[in-house]
């Protein structure tokens, strides 16, 4: 695992984080950013498991077979706990809520001492997703971590923590790779050449978001049908909306999928009307974001941009979703 950890890019990352490792000069906490499927968790996978492999190639670098390694990376081993968010039946679950109860029993199993490993390791996953009471039960440990334990936390951007947090971490933000660097590395897994190209440009340079939609054909299914349901949308009469908006509400995480679909379309109108030379995210609906592109201001398109990116926000605080879909909608562009 000698090679960049057998991670793909970030390497800038894996450098600053083996040199802390190999040194013994490894903070208390550190902060992953940047959005889903890039790479945030397995870093911070990487980085407990140079920190507590048994059997090192060389200092700070994990070996990836010994039985430390593996429990790791199957986020079972007994000096890891994992604390994320969860839905209303208490399985994990991306849009949950993760609460302060979970908090304090991590606070309760870090005060012990590591069982088998060197360090007694917390990895936070999408820590935007904690409520205020969960994000200030944090903020003790932090302030009061045992030498003992390391926390790592993962987020899309600090700016959704508590400062008081963030300036307790150190921080790491992750870019997106090169669309080139993912289609290499799809074809390389055994995706036939144009697939691999359109799932890199899909993926807007995740990693781990295009190999999910390499296993998993579903998502672009499901991608399909929301932008298909899309250009239906734009000329379709308040009634229909309404009708879509009413039922699109009924499934949170549904709602929260799609509209993250419309926004990475709608980016790429923006960019285009904007005349940018950035790569398109969509390449396979390239004729219609032009169509779209030659119609709408530069304004329109920043608008629709925010508007989705503000109901993704107010869904987080848990505004009406039904008031929010119908708002959405009704606010498009008639094209």
């Amino acid at each position: 695992m000698a090679d960049n950890w057998n991670l793909l890019g970030h390497e800038w990352a894996v450098d600053m984080l083996h040199q802390h490792a190999a040194r013994g000069d490894v903070r208390h906490a550190y902060l992953f950013c940047g959005p889903p499927g890039l790479g945030r968790r397995t870093l911070a996978i990487r980085l407990a498991q140079a920190l507590n492999c048994t059997k090192p190639p060389a200092p700070g670098v994990p070996c990836g077979l010994c039985r430390d390694c593996k429990q790791i990376e199957a986020m079972q081993h007994p000096d890891m706990v994992v604390i994320e968010s969860l839905d209303g039946d208490g399985l994990s679950k991306e849009g949950g809520t993760l609460k302060v109860d979970q908090v304090r029993e991590m606070q309760r199993t870090l005060t012990l001492k590591p069982y088998q490993a060197k360090y007694r390791i917390a990895l936070f996953l999408r820590f935007q997703e904690a409520n205020d009471n969960a994000a200030n039960a944090l903020l003790k440990t932090l302030e009061e971590a045992p030498a003992h334990a390391i926390l790592l936390l993962t987020a899309e951007t600090p700016e959704q923590l508590l400062p008081t947090i963030v300036s307790r971490c150190e921080i790491l933000r992750l870019r997106a790779l090169p669309i080139s660097a993912i289609e290499a590395d799809l074809i390389e897994r055994g995706v036939e050449a144009e697939r691999a190209r359109l799932l890199a440009h899909i993926s807007g340079g995740r990693p781990g978001y295009a190999r999910k939609l390499v296993d998993d054909s579903t998502l672009l299914e499901k991608r399909e049908e929301r932008l298909n349901d899309l250009q239906t949308l734009l000329p379709a009469p308040r009634v229909e909306k309404f009708s879509y908006a009413d039922k699109l509400s009924k499934d949170k995480d549904a709602m929260r999928q799609a509209i993250l679909i419309w926004l990475s379309y709608w980016r790429d109108v923006m960019l285009r009307v904007a005349g940018a030379e950035t790569p398109l995210t969509n390449v396979d609906r390239n004729m219609e974001i032009e169509f779209l592109a030659g119609r709408l201001d530069l304004s329109t398109a920043r608008r629709v941009v925010n508007d989705l990116e503000n109901t993704l926000e107010k869904m987080d605080r848990n505004v009406n979703s039904r008031l929010l879909a119908e708002v959405l909608l009704l606010d498009w562009p008639r094209v």
